[in-house]
């Protein structure tokens, strides 16, 4: 992340760190996850993030790193004007919101010609969205004597289409940055189902929230329920990880910390979110009835919502660079979770906190499965 962060200032501006987005993270680790040989370091200076510590990470100028730049920067333009169109925060800073997306938006062009990174079908994609909702959203409202059924036109493999897209060319695009044109197929097929996971794990998370707003959810506006969504989302990793090893990647450690387990994670917060218990051989067992939305008292758990852009520079600017962070608990503004105040010595980076207890948190049952990804 670090490095992403430092590529985004120094190529773009400080104003642009606020695009680094966790999820480009994996484009960086891909890429030098298949180059050959050794990896060109930096020593970075002290950051509030790091609790003031220097770190050695990848150069500004690296090719994964401009490619991860490149990708926040166009996916941080596209969330800035959804939010604009969707009203969101007070009138005064739509205006130089819109500004601030289309300067990224054309810094994400200029850079993705360094790299030989076409990204005019990206676009295209993403300006696509909205069009895709505003057509699933009418057939959603069926008309007087019509079946809800009948009125639908646009699935939801359609409505994900765009997210798919973009993240199958971004995989892809690694392997030609690598120069291993024999892993393009395979990562292509490992991002579109990666887009598949981001997006449908997002409708998820924020079902209530859109419902309660009166805003468009792909699951709503296309009657799936949320079974079928928890199985999407299982198909899609099981494909993803096949996809991966594949290309001879799935047991590179990076890849794995930063792609692997913790999409595996999250499909399993989701299934014991909805009361399914997720196998890691790709089974399920339903524990619950599944209904949506939960009924009080049975432990359903959201994902936390991911901060939008402006709720993220907020939080940087008043959390980290006042020293708030070192003595109070305080939210990520990356991924929305709470941390602990530095100051309680909590944030040491392992994974797993269960120290030596029997928690039996990984439910594999005793099997010697791949990839249990416990999320302790």
């Amino acid at each position: 992340m670090c490095g992403l962060c430092l590529g985004l200032r120094d190529g773009h501006g400080q104003l642009a760190r606020a695009a680094t987005n966790t999820d480009a993270i994996v484009l960086s680790v891909l890429t030098e996850a298949q180059m050959s040989g050794s990896i060109e370091r930096t020593t970075a200076g002290p950051c509030a993030l790091r609790g003031m510590r220097r770190a050695e990470v990848a150069r500004a100028n690296s090719p994964g790193v401009l490619l991860a730049a490149t990708a926040s920067l166009l996916l941080g333009s596209a969330k800035i004007r959804d939010h604009v169109d969707d009203g969101d925060g007070p009138v005064l800073t739509r205006r130089p919101m819109t500004k601030v997306s289309s300067h990224w938006a054309d810094r994400a062009r200029s850079q993705a010609s360094l790299i030989g990174l076409d990204v005019e079908p990206l676009v295209a994609a993403i300006n696509s969205q909205s069009h895709l909702e505003a057509l699933a959203a009418v057939g959603a409202r069926p008309a007087a004597g019509t079946s809800e059924n009948a009125s639908r036109t646009i699935s939801l493999d359609e409505l994900t289409a765009p997210t798919q897209i973009c993240a199958a060319e971004f995989f892809a695009h690694t392997a030609v940055l690598a120069d291993r044109p024999d892993n393009v197929a395979a990562l292509r097929a490992a991002g579109r189902n990666f887009g598949r996971i981001a997006h449908l794990a997002d409708a998820v998370a924020d079902f209530d929230d859109d419902r309660t707003r009166g805003r468009f959810n792909p699951l709503a506006a296309t009657g799936t329920t949320m079974p079928e969504a928890y199985d999407l989302l299982r198909q899609s990793d099981s494909h993803l990880r096949k996809a991966v090893a594949e290309a001879k990647l799935d047991q590179v450690p990076t890849i794995r910390w930063m792609l692997l387990d913790p999409l595996h994670a999250l499909v399993r917060r989701v299934g014991r979110g909805l009361g399914v218990t997720a196998h890691a051989c790709s089974t399920s067992r339903r524990t619950a009835t599944m209904q949506y939305p939960m009924p009080p008292g049975t432990g359903f758990e959201k994902p936390p919502r991911r901060p939008g852009i402006g709720e993220a520079l907020a939080l940087v600017l008043g959390v980290y660079c006042t020293g708030y962070a070192c003595c109070a608990d305080h939210t990520n503004p990356c991924n929305g979770k709470r941390k602990d105040a530095w100051i309680k010595n909590c944030d040491c980076g392992d994974c797993c906190d269960c120290g030596d207890c029997s928690c039996n948190c990984c439910d594999c049952d005793g099997c010697c499965c791949d990839g249990c990804g416990c999320d302790c």
